[in-house]
Parts: C-alpha cells; sequence; structure tokens
C-alpha cells in the first residue's frame, strides 16, 4: 500500500509539473524594445516579474542607444512593442502604411537647459545670443526647443547657436573643458552631468515651459508603438501587457531606490544616478482617448513648424490603439 501511495504522489507531481509547464508554456511571448534612458526605466519591474514567472505575459527585451537601431526591427516583425520618441511613432505609421500603432504615453517631458558656471538663463529668453550643446537634431529635443523659442520670438536658425553632437556624453565631455557654458540635455544624463561637472545647474524645464504657454498641448517625449498585425492577433496578450506596464511605471515612480537597482541591474543607468533621476523623468502609462487627445495635441503643434516631424501628415485615427 505504502509504494502504491508514494507512485500516486509521483505521479500527481509529475502530474502537476506538466499542467505547470503547459500553463507557462502558454504566455504569448511580446518582444519589446526600449532606448537606454526613460523609455525603458519604467519597464523595470515588468521585465524583473517576468523573469520570475509572474507575469501574464513573457517578454523578450532589446535596448539600444539609438531608435535607428531598432525601427528597422519593429517594421521587420522582429520585435512587437517599440518605446521611442512618440513623434517617431507617427513617421513609423506613415512609412509602413498603418502598420503600427501607439499603444501608450510613456514619456513626458524630459529634457531640460543646463548651464554651467553661471546663473544667465532664468527665462527662455535668456538663450539669445547663446551656444547650446544638444543632441537630438531632427527629433524630440530640436522640435521642442524650436517650438519654445518661437513663442517667445525668437528663431533657433539665427537667435541661438546649436552645437549639435551625437549623444549626450559628448556634449557632457564638451561641457567639461569650457568654464561656462549652456547645453539641452534629458535625464538621467542631466544627473550624470552633474555629477561629473562642478557648478551646473538645471535653468529650465522645457516641460514647465510648454505648460506655462497652457494652449491645450502637452509636452510628450515617448509612446509604446505596437505592431497593429501583433496586436490584432493577440488583444488579450496586449491588454495584459499595458496593465503590467502600467504597474510597473507606479512602482518606479513610488520606489525609486528599489526601482534604481532593477534600473542598473538591465544596464540602463547606474543605481545611483538612477535614484535622483526618477522624479525628473516623468515616467508615465497613458493610454485610451487620453493618449489620443494629448498625442494629437503635441502632433499639431510639431506638424505647424515642420510637417516632416510626423511623417509628412498626421495620422488618422487608427494609429491609436485603444480598447472599450
Amino acid at each position: 500500500m505504502k509504494k502504491i501511495l508514494c507512485m500516486m504522489a509521483v505521479l500527481v507531481l509529475a502530474l502537476s509539473q506538466c499542467v505547470y509547464a503547459s500553463a507557462e508554456g502558454e504566455k504569448t511571448t511580446i518582444r519589446l524594445g526600449g532606448l537606454k534612458g526613460p523609455t525603458s526605466m519604467g519597464m523595470v519591474k515588468l521585465l524583473d516579474d517576468a523573469e520570475n514567472g509572474l507575469t501574464a505575459n513573457a517578454y523578450d527585451f532589446t535596448m539600444a542607444g539609438s531608435a535607428d537601431e531598432l525601427t528597422p526591427l519593429i517594421l521587420k516583425g522582429e520585435l512587437d512593442v517599440l518605446a521611442v520618441p512618440a513623434n517617431l511613432g507617427a513617421i513609423l505609421y506613415k512609412n509602413s502604411e498603418g502598420a503600427v500603432q501607439m499603444a501608450a504615453v510613456n514619456t513626458l517631458g524630459v529634457i531640460y537647459i543646463v548651464e554651467k558656471g553661471g546663473e544667465t538663463v532664468q527665462t527662455i529668453e535668456d538663450l539669445k545670443g547663446k551656444t547650446i550643446y544638444s543632441t537630438g537634431k531632427g527629433s524630440t529635443p530640436e522640435y521642442a526647443l524650436t517650438y519654445l523659442l518661437a513663442q517667445h520670438g525668437m528663431d533657433i536658425n539665427t537667435d541661438v547657436t546649436m552645437d549639435w553632437k551625437s549623444e549626450p556624453t559628448e556634449a557632457v565631455a564638451q561641457m567639461a573643458t569650457e568654464e561656462s557654458c549652456v547645453a539641452m540635455l534629458p535625464q538621467p544624463f542631466v544627473t550624470v552631468a552633474s555629477g561629473q561637472l562642478e557648478n551646473l545647474r538645471i535653468a529650465l524645464d522645457l516641460t514647465a515651459e510648454w505648460n506655462a504657454l497652457d494652449n491645450g498641448s502637452q509636452f510628450v517625449t515617448a509612446g509604446l508603438i505596437i505592431r497593429k498585425a501583433f496586436a490584432e492577433e493577440n488583444p488579450e496578450a496586449v491588454k495584459a501587457f499595458l496593465e503590467e506596464y502600467e504597474a510597473s511605471t507606479v512602482y518606479v515612480n513610488e520606489s525609486p531606490a528599489d526601482a534604481a537597482q532593477l534600473i542598473e541591474k538591465y544596464d540602463i543607468v547606474k543605481a545611483p544616478i538612477a535614484e535622483k533621476a526618477i522624479p525628473y523623468c516623468n515616467i508615465v502609462c497613458i493610454t485610451g482617448e487620453d493618449m489620443k487627445q494629448m498625442v494629437n495635441g503635441y502632433f499639431d503643434v510639431l506638424f505647424a513648424q515642420n510637417p516632416k516631424a510626423v511623417g509628412g501628415e498626421l495620422p488618422g485615427d487608427d494609429f491609436f490603439l485603444i480598447y472599450e
């Protein structure tokens, strides 16, 4: 009898492991892509939970320093979701004839004007005549500064001198050689620069400057772009992903010290820098009609100054993935 009971226990255990393995096997794998910065920082709790089998989906994450490294992958079907500058989503939508959609806004403004060795920049108008070191030519930083300068009666091509760098670390290295200078940098690189350069201060928060215009639009840095075919084939998995992603962003914002450890774990930025930077990164998860209204207002601004910034024309309503 003992042998029979023992054999039955082993059989039950084996069957339970098979059932568990089967359930695990049924998880949809979502291939995520993000940039080395705030667009990926909001994902870290989701990624860590996935490693521990705590998520509804399985996740395969690819991170890069430049959007140019990732956009071909989603167009070729090698990535399912991509966290990139919001306007790039509109360009991908146009170039792919509607093969991608926006599922969420995941980052609001993260761009700041910093000044080393002085306090001459207190307002947007104070930038007149300045040389500004920056990255992001042809993308969100350039479009945002162009718009803000124009709203204050200035032209980015004549009233300031832009010295464009290929990446933020190059701008920081340039600043290190000068006694006084001005730069436009995103977080968390503002925090990185603050740790490397003496007498560096945040002079202007471009999100605050944008909001002060009170014109109905908001500064949207990045969003989650998803392959339309993938969303159509896996609606429940995508809904679960958005819920898990939102929970991850809440965790990052509410537990910056713990989240910073995960941010370092995924090689985004070192934990001490991440912890200081999180409050300035505007990490969010905005979906549905709120997303649509916010992004449309932002795109209207970009289109008015440079239609190419959104692919030559404003995207249609089908650009937005909205669940009832």
